[in-house]
């Protein structure tokens, strides 16, 4: 159904760099345009002006606000919730029960992907966060914990300090520089898409005949490269947007549609060795 003309919905963001949230936010803007409705973005990149940027939104004619995050951040959403405007969270690792949050089951990836790599046969494991976390972890870790304690594994968990591959190949870098061969993680599953391109330069950079498997969340486009040949896990962006979008245009629920599964998307890097020849070429996918 077409919304009624003029309707402005105001989008925060945090990482407009981030490759997983220019998806989104083409995305939104798409549904957006399509239903009649106008996008005002606002970028809120530093928490000097989280404040300034909200009460520019108080200003404004707003009908609802949509908050486009790669993480549940508490700060961000305690800021959002002083809008008096009707809220929705879109984001990929949130609390699955709250009715203003739409994200994909995570948790479940994290499952699957434990799986997966059990079934390779390895047997030491890591997990690559972007930022330190003191309090709860995020639900795709949560998920990925819990596929290991079934086997009785453990993973050990290393930190970028940002979603940046740069310092994921920093620390991988470290780690591997300290840590003796008979003792490195065999796989490892990354927080984001960005964090496993760092961490599969720095292997291939440390050279030392060191194989390590690593898997993605995201599926960003560059996954899918011969460069990178990346396991990862999809999402179905559309389906999210279009939920979020019902919920806040239209108070429309549908709490166990599509929107919430996601799916891994199998190539090559979750082997823990680089493909030789025609295999490494092919470049394709399939899909649990």
């Amino acid at each position: 159904m077409t919304e009624r003309k003029g309707r402005v919905i105001g989008v925060i963001s945090e990482e407009l760099t981030h490759p997983c949230v220019v998806k989104m936010l083409n995305e939104v803007t798409h549904q957006l345009n399509t239903r009649g409705a106008l996008t005002l973005l606002l970028n809120v990149d530093s928490p000097e002006n989280r404040q300034s940027v909200m009460h520019f939104m108080t200003q404004q004619p707003i009908d609802g606000v949509l908050v486009v995050s790669t993480v549940y951040r508490d700060a961000l959403n305690a800021a959002a919730e002083a809008l008096s405007s009707t809220l929705m969270h879109l984001c990929s690792s949130s609390d699955h029960n709250n009715p203003r949050v739409v994200t994909a089951d995570d948790y479940t990836a994290g499952e699957e992907i434990a799986q997966l790599m059990l079934s390779q046969g390895h047997q030491r494991f890591g997990y690559m966060q972007g930022y330190e976390r003191l309090s709860s972890p995020l639900r795709r870790m949560k998920g990925f914990a819990a596929g290991l304690e079934a086997a009785d594994k453990t993973a050990k968990v290393l930190v970028a300090g940002s979603h940046d591959r740069e310092l994921a190949y920093q620390a991988m870098m470290a780690y591997l520089k300290r840590t003796r061969a008979s003792e490195r993680i065999e796989a490892l599953f990354c927080e984001n898409d960005l964090l496993a391109f760092g961490t599969m330069q720095a292997i291939r950079d440390f050279g030392q005949g060191t194989h390590i498997a690593v898997v993605g969340f995201g599926d960003i486009d560059e996954a899918r490269t011969s460069t990178w040949h990346l396991t990862s896990w999809s999402q179905h962006n559309d389906l999210l947007v279009t939920e979020a979008l019902n919920r806040l245009l239209d108070n429309r629920y549908d709490e166990n549609g599509l929107w919430r599964r996601g799916e891994l998307q199998i190539r090559h890097s979750h082997l823990g060795k680089e493909v030789p020849g025609e295999m490494a070429q092919c470049g394709c996918a399939s899909r649990h």
